[in-house]
Formats: C-alpha cells, structure tokens, sequence
C-alpha cells in the first residue's frame, strides 16, 4: 500500500486537491470530505490508467510538515 500526499486548497464555494507525485491527479468538492473521496477516486483512477498503458506509476517521493508559528 502507498501513501501520496495530497495538497488540499480551500475556494471560496468549493475544494480542490491534487497530488504533487502524480501530474494530472486532481479534484474539486463542495465540501472537504467529498473532495477527499473524490482524490482517492482519482489516484485510484489513475494508478489504473498508468498501468494499462504499460506506464511506470511514479513512487510516493513528496513529504508535508506543518509549521507552527506564532506572528
């Protein structure tokens, strides 16, 4: 099982998110749950992709931290 990082931005009527080690990867919601199905929907739907057209699926390389700062 791989994990991918998932970028999640909030819009102003919606969400939307994509995976930085898969170019291409993307979804929008109206809410963050459902845009959270709807990635792991996409990365499924195109891990699939890639492996019927003989591609190489690219291993899970980006990382995320969060970084507290008090301003």
């Amino acid at each position: 099982m791989s994990e991918y990082v998932v970028i999640l931005e909030k819009g102003r009527g919606n969400w939307s998110a994509y995976v930085p080690d898969l170019p291409g990867c993307a979804a929008t919601g109206r809410t963050r749950a459902t845009v959270l199905k709807r990635i792991r929907e996409a990365i499924e739907f195109h891990i699939e992709g890639l492996k019927a057209e003989g591609e190489p699926v690219p291993p899970p390389t980006v990382s995320a931290e969060l970084v507290k700062l008090s301003a």
